[in-house]
């Protein structure tokens, strides 16, 4: 999976999104803060590859996107726009491949800007990367090559304060960053950073009106930040070898990014720091069960703005769940299985 697929409807309600055999399925409360219902297929009765992106717009209503088998060993990109949890997700579109018929070539990844237009990038054929955007009318503009070359894993799109959709991505030894102008425009591929990094752990952050800072871990084992215009910044080492998840929260009155990942020793590990100073320092306080090697985790807040941690084995289906607790600090709740 890719992108935040643990998410706060607008409604209030928290959902969880996951690929399953050949459909995507949607968990969510019953209520903001309340039980969880049973896992629905979303989208319709489309067979799909075991591959999810989600992106969330301000309106908070949830942008799937997924590809589909379309022949023999063709395949093509689908999209679909759930807008409350409680109701049931659009059917499934077919949005086309960015090299008009061919081969799954990437994991997608999905962003929504400021006017609730969904941007789906994937890797093209040529290593680079292409942009579908979605009118604001309805239906989609033509596919933009936005260059690059070599691209590696995941891609990180993000959308900033501003409602503007940043990309990055990983290719050998560097990332590239590109960026919108304006609203709506081809986004420039901006920078290429000089950096070691291990594909698929790259995680995008909205952390100020005029940034966003880029997680990943480089070949040391290091965990790094980095926001467009300076150079990355090892914040701490990796607790583990999988993706990090990252977000702003208010802790004890001050604005900090809180960071989770499975580590090491299968547990789920926090780490908190002043947001965009990473000079504090940070450390690793682990948390809940030993997990399978698959885990997935992710973090977020709830209506009443609490951070909300969630772990998802896919290979199992487990999801556990953790809220803050209403003190100083950051003391979680035990972790129960949903």
């Amino acid at each position: 999976m890719n992108g935040d697929w643990l998410i706060r409807g607008r409604d209030g309600r928290l959902s969880v999104y996951l690929p399953s055999g050949e459909a995507a399925l949607c968990r969510a409360e019953r209520g903001p803060g309340g039980p969880w219902g049973i896992a629905r297929t979303v989208g319709g009765d489309q067979l799909l590859h075991p591959v999810l992106a989600v992106g969330q717009g301000p309106d908070r209503y949830a942008h799937l996107v997924s590809w589909r088998p379309t022949g023999k060993v063709e395949s093509g990109l689908v999209h679909s726009t759930h807008f409350r949890p409680h109701l049931a997700a659009l059917d499934w579109h077919p949005i086309g491949h960015p090299d008009k018929k061919g081969i799954r070539t990437g994991p997608p990844a999905v962003a929504v800007d400021a006017q609730g237009r969904a941007h789906v990038f994937v890797r093209n054929s040529g290593g680079g990367v292409s942009l579908l955007v979605q009118k604001e009318k309805g239906g989609w503009n033509p596919w933009w090559d936005l260059k690059g070359r070599d691209v590696q894993g995941e891609l990180a799109a993000v959308t900033g304060e501003s409602g503007r959709v940043e990309l990055y991505a990983a290719v050998p030894g560097a990332l590239l960053h590109w960026r919108q102008e304006e609203p709506g425009a081809q986004p420039v591929l901006e920078e290429a950073m000089e950096a070691s990094v291990r594909p698929d752990t790259l995680h995008a952050l909205a952390t100020s009106a005029d940034s966003t800072t880029l997680f990943y871990t480089d070949d040391s084992g290091d965990l790094c930040a980095w926001r467009p215009g300076g150079k990355p910044t090892a914040v701490l080492a990796a607790a583990g070898p999988g993706p990090v998840s990252a977000v702003r929260c208010e802790l004890d009155g001050h604005d900090c990014t809180l960071l989770a990942q499975r580590s090491a020793s299968g547990r789920v590990a926090f780490a908190a720091y002043p947001t965009e100073d990473e000079s504090a320092g940070a450390w690793w306080t682990e948390s809940g069960p030993s997990l399978p090697a698959d885990t997935l985790v992710r973090v977020t807040l709830d209506e009443d703005d609490r951070v909300v941690a969630a772990s998802l084995s896919p290979s199992t289906g487990t999801l556990l769940l953790t809220r803050r607790k209403e003190e100083p600090g950051l003391a979680l709740e035990a972790w129960r299985e949903i």
